[in-house]
């Protein structure tokens, strides 16, 4: 039976969850979830509202683009999933099999300190597009579709490639700071971005930070604890881009992410943010080499 602490969804009653639909605030769980960048939806609302004007704040979600896309829609992310899934083919291939990839492809993209203090600063968005595993890219890529293609079709693809690539920058400075002599592969980084970006969103919109994607964020971040092998600094580091570079797309708090000209304020912090990622990256592994 459920309590006053725990919730359950509507639909499926048998299933706890922290999540709710932003529009009903009905508690809803993953499988009846429809993404969207200023907050969750259930399959009722999952198609209802339209675009608020520029600069509006409402008292609730009424902005809702959905992840059923078609067409060129989420061209971006779907363009950046096949990336992803064809450099894990190809490291399968070269390497030992599906769950351990390697050769001379991975070698040259991965993410490790001493390569970094060797100048070798390709490595600090290439690795983004590595994953170990077929359940590591499996979680990522399902990630990426849900937050990334309504994100993408709420910001515009410039703002969502600026997002991503700034995201997997700083997800890379985030993992070197907590361990500069591991290893790191995936593209958590820059879905933690993604999240950020959501953040974000959600707030200018309804005027709460305390809503579905800072749920969504603590959730993640748990997981990330109680996983074993994941880099907690990669998702902080992304999660701090993203949020950094949707503040700027914002020009700071004087017009909206999705509305506002990107412009040279735009531009600017996205270049801050990647060069600032390159510059604490060195910084914590110079010697190292």
């Amino acid at each position: 039976m459920s309590t006053a602490e725990t919730k359950y969804c509507y639909r499926h009653p048998d299933r706890p969850t922290g999540l709710s639909c932003s529009e009903c605030g009905r508690p809803i769980c993953t499988d009846c979830m429809t993404a969207g960048p200023v907050g969750l939806r259930c399959p009722d609302h999952a198609t209802s509202g339209g675009k608020r004007p520029a600069g509006t704040i409402a008292g609730r979600a009424s902005i809702a683009p959905t992840t059923h896309l078609r067409g060129t829609e989420a061209l971006v992310t779907k363009t950046l999933i096949a990336v992803n899934v064809a450099i894990y083919l190809i490291t399968a291939v070269q390497g030992n099999g599906l769950n351990a990839p390697g050769g001379p492809l991975w070698d040259k993209m991965i993410l490790w300190g001493p390569y970094i203090a060797r100048h070798e600063y390709w490595r600090l968005i290439t690795a983004a597009f590595l994953h170990a595993s077929v359940l590591h890219i499996a979680f990522n890529m399902l990630a990426l579709w849900w937050f990334g293609a309504a994100v993408e079709n709420y910001l515009g693809r410039g703002r969502f490639i600026g997002l991503y690539l700034v995201g997997g920058l700083a997800g890379s400075a985030g993992a070197l700071i907590q361990a500069p002599l591991t290893p790191v592969v995936g593209a958590s980084g820059a879905i933690f971005a993604i999240l950020g970006a959501m953040l974000i969103l959600e707030w200018q919109t309804t005027g709460r930070l305390a809503g579905n994607a800072m749920t969504l964020i603590v959730i993640n971040l748990a997981l990330g604890f109680a996983i074993a092998n994941v880099s907690i600094g990669g998702h902080i580091g992304g999660l701090i881009g993203g949020i950094l570079a949707t503040l700027t797309f914002a020009r700071w708090g004087k017009g909206h992410a999705a509305y506002s000209r990107v412009g040279v304020v735009g531009v600017v912090g996205l270049v801050v943010i990647a060069v600032a990622s390159v510059a604490i990256s060195y910084w914590r592994v110079r010697g190292l080499a």
